[in-house]
């Protein structure tokens, strides 16, 4: 049987909370997975309240924090003048061990800063990294960083790829992921001074195939793909912008003629299937990788079935003790390089 995981939901986090947030919390919770619903207590009680009827509700426990972060506010500012904000009792909640992962839909500075600040870093950990989970033909994969650090030294992307890789085995259920550092060309010696600088430090990941390209995240040739977070965040959002347009595309060319929406009417299931194994929802959002403690950072656009995927996602995070083998794996002694 499980064990009961606890998860800090920040309640007041994102375009469409509290109701989002709400109503994904009841329709997650259950015996083995309590969330702790963070906010403000008049405004998420009246709406829990409504949905008593629903078994979820009776595992979720409202936590009153009276104050909240904006979009438009400087994430780590408002982290330290609004110690009384959502993200920031959620992130307490970890470090409190409370709960053992915390989720927000909000201002991803700030769930960043939050967690930081508050769950610290790994012992170890020179920087956090973010952790997208993006479709691919082979499967889910990993991609860090994904923006958390703009500029980035080599022995950041050693760590990135020693924690996506244990983040690809504990919740992308990959024994044996293989590894490749995003450059401009396959061959050894291509790319960036970061790239070529990285490359032999990275020969000590188990794992490890070398160079990628952006073409190979789509084919799935690696299961966790490395860059800095100035590249990850670029190769992110043209791969979110890309797939909107294949479908707008689809979906003009199936209506454009009484022939075309015939034949969309045929394909209609399996466009179906299509969309849900690329829909990011699927996963719920990105994780921040080095802290102590599960923190993922969902869309602030996300819907329930969003809310409950992220939270099922710091849930698995934590009964596969991804921080633990993080932390045991930074603490081990390197080892030594090929003569």
């Amino acid at each position: 049987m499980n064990r009961e995981i606890v998860v800090a939901l920040d309640g007041m986090g994102g375009d469409r909370a509290p109701d989002v947030t709400v109503q994904g919390a009841v329709d997650v919770a259950g015996p083995n997975l309590r969330v702790l619903l963070v906010g403000d207590r008049d405004a998420l009680a009246p709406r829990l309240d409504a949905l008593s009827a629903q078994p979820g509700a009776a595992f979720v426990e409202v936590v009153h924090a009276p104050d909240k972060v904006f979009s438009s506010e400087d994430g780590a500012r408002a982290v330290r003048s609004k110690p009384e904000s959502s993200v920031v009792v959620a992130c307490q909640l970890v470090r409190d061990g409370r709960a053992q992962g915390a989720v927000s839909l909000g201002h991803t500075g700030a769930m960043m800063a939050a967690a930081t600040l508050h769950m610290r870093r790994i012992p170890g950990v020179q920087r956090p990294g973010i952790a997208v989970v993006l479709p691919s033909r082979a499967g889910f994969i990993v991609l860090v960083d994904a923006g958390a650090n703009a500029d980035a030294r080599p022995e950041h992307l050693l760590q990135f790829a020693i924690m996506g890789r244990l983040f690809a085995q504990g919740v992308l259920g990959d024994p044996t992921p293989k590894v490749g550092l995003l450059s401009i060309g396959e061959e050894e010696g291509r790319g960036s001074e970061l790239v070529q600088q990285a490359t032999p430090l990275l020969q000590q990941t188990p794992g490890f195939i070398g160079n990628v390209e952006g073409r190979d995240i789509p084919r799935g040739t690696a299961r966790v793909v490395v860059t800095d977070g100035f590249t990850g965040n670029v190769a992110l959002k043209l791969y979110e912008g890309s797939a909107e347009f294949l479908f707008a595309e689809i979906r003009g060319a199936v209506s454009e003629t009484l022939v075309g929406r015939i034949g969309g009417l045929l394909v209609r299931p399996s466009i179906r299937r299509m969309r849900h194994r690329l829909d990011p929802e699927g996963v719920g959002g990105a994780i921040l990788l080095g802290v102590q403690g599960l923190a993922v950072i969902g869309h602030g656009s996300a819907s329930p079935t969003a809310v409950v995927n992220a939270i099922h996602t710091a849930a698995r995070g934590a009964r596969e003790d991804v921080v633990g083998r993080l932390a045991a794996e930074l603490a081990a002694p390197p080892a030594s390089a090929p003569a």
